[in-house]
């Protein structure tokens, strides 16, 4: 269940997580190879650098993070997650986020995941609910951690990932909206979709986007996860490929439809665009770049993103371009 992490095939049966693992492997070589062409020259001066100690960590992730040069002095937190079989340095060399941190000032945590098959849970009752335990537990401690040791802005902390790292921003969007007041996912599935009751990190029926809700029903699942919770909800931002064959396109839809129920907005398109010739972009609830819900079709792409351009995307989406 990760994002460069698995070439999907199309089974009917559900299949092991060993199984599953040794089908991800396979679409590691074609995302990693699109990451790293696109990738940025790292800036000579600042570093990833392992943080260890910074608090409850019940799965025993690795925290890395990356403070640029410039960063300033009440810094915005992004936390980019990596697909299976992946690692927090190697999402951090892979992808555009920390050249864009160097532009713009904010910070960026990588966590690691250390299980076998480096995916992260996104599957069991303690990661689908607040402060239920596993791996969601440790992400927000590498956060207050960043909070505390740089001053960093408690109103503007972020996530993103791709596929496995996908379904934990899903996740931790619904476990953690005290928390986190955006979300970027690519190649993901909904919150709660993954869910598994027998110790299975594996879903088959989620990735081959055979599970179907409606609006209510996904939305009730993110409302679950912390119940009483009253505040204000984090705005969403997903992608997906249209010839995914790993966490299949429908997952695409069924996210739309989650997050336009959990902000409260129609899901009729309020604008759509095309950025690019192969995107096809949606906006619901409003229509400029901080929409509540902004959704990106990539027509052709398989289980490959992000790829160039497409973190700045993120970015805007975010905020974090804004000075």
């Amino acid at each position: 269940m990760g994002t460069t992490s698995t070439p999907g095939r199309r089974r009917n049966t559900p299949r092991s997580t060993a199984t599953a693992l040794r089908g991800l492997l396979g679409g590691v070589l074609p995302l990693l190879a699109s990451l790293f062409l696109f990738a940025p020259t790292p800036a000579a001066a600042a570093s990833l650098t392992e943080v260890t100690g910074f608090g409850n960590n019940p799965s025993n992730l690795r925290m890395y993070e990356y403070v640029p040069n410039n960063v300033a002095a009440r810094p915005a937190v992004l936390v980019a997650v990596h697909y299976c079989t992946g690692s927090g340095p190697a999402f951090h060399s892979g992808t555009e986020f920390a050249s864009l941190a160097d532009r713009y000032g904010f910070i960026v945590i990588y966590p690691s995941a250390t299980r076998s098959g480096a995916c992260f849970d996104v599957s069991s009752p303690q990661a689908l609910r607040h402060d239920g335990g596993s791996d969601p537990v440790g992400i927000v401690s590498m956060v207050r951690y960043a909070q505390q040791r740089h001053n960093a802005d408690p109103d503007r902390v972020y996530v993103t990932g791709a596929s496995s790292g996908a379904m934990m921003t899903n996740v931790l969007l619904g476990d953690y909206p005290d928390v986190f007041k955006a979300g970027a996912a690519f190649a993901g599935v909904p919150f709660g979709c993954f869910a598994t009751t027998d110790g299975s990190s594996w879903n088959s029926a989620c990735a081959n986007g055979t599970i179907t809700k409606t609006p209510q029903a996904w939305g009730d699942l993110v409302r679950g996860a912390h119940p009483g919770y009253q505040g204000a909800r984090p705005r969403m931002q997903v992608w997906h490929g249209t010839s995914d064959g790993t966490l299949r396109y429908p997952n695409f839809g069924e996210e739309i439809k989650q997050w336009t129920n959990v902000l409260g907005v129609s899901q009729t398109p309020a604008f759509t665009d095309r950025p690019q010739s192969s995107w096809t972009r949606t906006r619901y609830g409003a229509t400029g770049n901080q929409a509540p819900v902004e959704a990106i079709s990539i027509q052709g792409a398989g289980h490959s993103l992000p790829t160039a351009g497409m973190a700045a995307r993120a970015i805007t989406f975010f905020g974090l371009d804004a000075g």
